[in-house]
């Protein structure tokens, strides 16, 4: 492929981020649906999510290589990595949210809500105060293909937020139809959630929402639309330090001004699932694929969140 192949310049300021002579690099392959890749910095890898397979696998920047990380892996969706360094899964067959500890032991951080079993959490983000808050659609249990097909106890599909000091879980946004990535503004005033609920319906949405966080970090309101998705749906995604929004989609990243214009992409010859800022620089951009885990080099870095 050609070097203008890998991008798209949508609006001038797109340009200055992509480095003409950049390309999409396919790192592996051999998954049914890879997501969720969450970048350690210490180690230098990248650990992601193989749904179907039920594993998570783990490239290491340093030689190339990939190895299994964990298998089984509770059909692991989303990851991140929490302010001390450990891992944090959403798992659509344990339907719980979890932590690696750094002895490797897994700890339960949510399960329930209210007493009944959540539906399947799907992705996860750690904010600077500790708490943790996730999403919890049903593509875990409305077939055997990502997870194990049930009924929701629930009845509906929310986002949580668990407290960092009792643990327990409250319901945030009860407004949407499968709510899934979500990521919080520099500044963490604002909480950005796609809405992935055109899966169910062709009158539903794909958008990502934007809300107002309370001054104590507990509660949101507003909700405006964002962003429309141009291309099938957006599923996870990143800020960079100037506070874009990197979000996948069916063409491949699409790149978001804070103002909500579509600025540009970087294309990819899969439907994208998620994406996560890495390297020592944390100007590599690691994409899941539908089957693979590509790179591309940027010309701009990731925000900090650690």
């Amino acid at each position: 492929m050609a070097a203008a192949d890998y991008h798209e310049i949508l609006d001038p300021r797109f340009a200055r981020l992509f480095n003409g002579s950049a390309q999409v690099e396919k790192l592996f392959t051999g998954c049914r649906w890879a997501e969720g890749p969450a970048w350690f910095a210490a180690g230098r890898y990248v650990v992601w999510s193989d749904i179907p397979n039920n594993r998570m696998l783990r490239y290491d920047e340093t030689d190339g290589s990939v190895s299994v990380f964990r298998q089984p892996s509770g059909n692991s969706n989303g990851n991140t990595v929490d302010r001390q360094g450990r891992l944090v899964t959403c798992e659509h067959s344990g339907r719980r949210v979890s932590r690696t500890e750094f002895d490797g032991s897994i700890t339960t951080i949510a399960d329930k809500w209210k007493g009944k079993r959540l539906n399947s959490p799907n992705d996860v983000v750690v904010r600077s105060d500790g708490s943790i808050w996730f999403t919890d659609p049903s593509y875990g249990i409305d077939t055997d293909y990502e997870g194990d097909k049930a009924e929701s106890e629930i009845g509906a599909c929310n986002v949580y937020r668990v407290d960092p000091e009792t643990g327990d879980v409250e319901a945030v946004i009860t407004d949407m139809v499968r709510p899934n990535g979500l990521a919080f503004s520099l500044d963490e005033s604002l909480l950005y959630v796609a809405d992935t609920g055109r899966t169910h319906g062709e009158k539903n949405p794909a958008h990502i929402r934007v809300f107002n966080v309370g001054k104590h970090g507990k509660k949101v309101s507003g909700g405006k639309v964002f962003a429309d998705c141009t291309a099938g749906l957006f599923d996870g995604f990143r800020l960079d330090s100037d506070g874009r929004i990197w979000t996948s989609a069916a063409d491949g990243i699409h790149c978001y001004d804070p103002d909500g214009t579509l600025i540009g992409k970087v294309k990819v010859p899969e439907v994208t699932a998620n994406c996560v800022f890495g390297g020592n620089k944390l100007n590599c951009l690691y994409i899941a694929g539908t089957t693979s885990l590509y790179v591309v080099r940027l010309m701009v870095n990731g925000a900090k969140t650690f």
